[in-house]
């Protein structure tokens, strides 16, 4: 099942429970809230569901897949897609499955006050992961919410309302503020453990801003005292010869393998006692460390900072003392939906920062982007969500009006994308994604901004 294919495997399950909801609850709304591990969070707005509730409306959504009804949709000229069920009209982004038969796999989990929908993931499609309470996510998710509740915000259309009344420098500051205050809080929790925490250990998926949030929490934590130092997990790849293969064949620079695992625990240990450690610099053109290494030592105001994607992995460090480090979770988890019924998958508004990002700086045009999409969000999969609950705080980097300000880099880079490519479906959902925001001027996003780290012009080094 390819990742389009499961897409729209989702958007069929979704299209049957809007039906299944409005059969069982008349006169109730139903929320599709956000993505939350392999599945969607959903909930009646204003109601809380029993549990019995939950099994009973997953129960009927079985019925409906056995009835193996067809799921008629029509294709609009904006690329969106005019579904009806249960003589309800939906306007969805992903067309469904013709027909709602080969929908086999989902299970209904009661997650209060509503209940999470859970799909088949990329890895495995046939069957539904064992389900672990993602409670540290979902109240990040919850704390975003309320925040979003409390300034009246709760779909596109209120950003843009917002822009369109030329009151987008509001919207920016108060977004910014909310980052810089849970930034500084984050600060005070580390600075109150100072006595025991000797390493922040940041990891998060791809562009997820985790580059500069690691230095505003830098400037934060000088703020309150303390000496903030970092260390590169990239500088401890083994050499390339070393480095193990995956099931292709080719190098797996994303398992944790990859690292010099015995080497870095060694050096961490090395320098939380105070001693000096001669640390690796990893040359990517050759593959292998250079001759010369960096001198470090940790002094006892001073605090190690480091980021990577296996840095919540508590293989990575296994004989660390826990109550030594503090994990920080960073992921843009956007929460502004398009309407009660279509939200706005917060992977697809990462690829969107990546897009931009890596024309911006790395050099890789759109079609690179697009073609290395899948291979990131296996490792993603295999490598950084499995442990996002290891974090003792999560940092949401989701901004109310990046793709606002993203949309008119974004479109254009994606118009780029011809009828040819194999990327084209992609593109076009994209750009229809897109243009449901409205443009805004990016000039006045502050140059500490989060978003800079994909917009460029950033006060940090990115």
């Amino acid at each position: 099942m390819p990742d389009y294919e499961l897409r729209r495997y989702r958007q069929s399950l979704i299209l049957g429970l809007i039906g299944v909801v409005k059969e069982r609850f008349p006169g109730e709304q139903l929320k599709i809230s956000h993505s939350i591990l392999d599945g969607v969070y959903c909930e009646l707005v204003g109601s809380v569901l029993s549990s019995r509730e939950v099994q009973e409306t997953e129960e009927h959504l079985r019925n409906w897949v056995l009835s193996d009804q067809p799921i008629p949709y029509e294709t609009g000229k904006d690329h969106l897609y005019h579904c009806s069920i249960n003589q309800q009209k939906v306007t969805t982004i992903y067309p469904p499955l013709d027909q709602s038969g080969s929908l086999k796999h989902f299970k209904l989990i009661h997650f209060l006050p509503g209940f999470i929908l859970l799909f088949p993931n990329i890895a495995h499609r046939e069957s539904i992961s064992p389900f672990v309470p993602p409670e540290k996510l979902a109240a990040t998710f919850s704390e975003t919410q309320r925040w979003l509740e409390n300034l009246h915000l709760s779909t596109v259309q209120d950003v843009n309302a917002i822009i369109t009344s030329d009151s987008s420098h509001d919207l920016i500051c108060l977004a910014e503020a909310l980052h810089e205050k849970k930034i500084s809080s984050i600060a005070d929790q580390i600075f109150e453990k100072r006595r025991n925490v000797r390493v922040i250990l940041i990891s998060g998926p791809t562009s997820s801003g985790k580059t500069t949030f690691a230095q505003r929490l830098s400037t934060q934590l000088r703020v309150n005292g303390l000496r903030p130092i970092a260390l590169s997990l990239d500088n401890y790849f083994l050499p390339r010869e070393e480095t193990p293969l995956d099931s292709c064949g080719q190098y797996d620079f994303e398992c944790l393998e990859a690292l010099d695992l015995p080497l870095l625990d060694t050096h961490l240990k090395t320098l939380i006692s105070g001693s000096e450690v001669e640390t690796p610099i990893f040359d990517f053109v050759c593959g292998g460390r250079c001759p010369t290494c960096k001198p470090m030592q940790l002094c006892s105001d001073q605090i190690l900072v480091v980021e990577g994607i296996h840095a919540l992995n508590p293989c990575l460090l296994p004989s660390l003392d826990r109550n030594q480090m503090f994990k920080i979770y960073v992921s843009d988890l956007f929460q502004l939906n398009i309407d009660n019924y279509t939200r706005v998958p917060t992977t697809e508004v990462r690829l969107i920062r990546r897009l931009v990002r890596d024309v911006k700086f790395r050099g890789i045009d759109p079609e690179r982007t697009l073609a290395q999409w899948a291979s990131v969000r296996r490792g993603e999969n295999n490598n950084i969500f499995p442990y996002q609950e290891e974090a003792d705080v999560m940092f949401n980097s989701s901004l109310l009006y990046e793709l606002n300000a993203l949309r008119p880099l974004a479109e254009q880079l994606l118009s780029t994308v011809t009828s040819e490519s194999p990327h084209y479906q992609t593109a076009i959902h994209l750009l229809t994604l897109l243009s449901f925001f409205n443009s805004m001027e990016s000039s006045t996003v502050p140059f500490n901004s989060i978003l800079r780290e994909f917009l460029g012009g950033s006060a940090y080094e990115v």
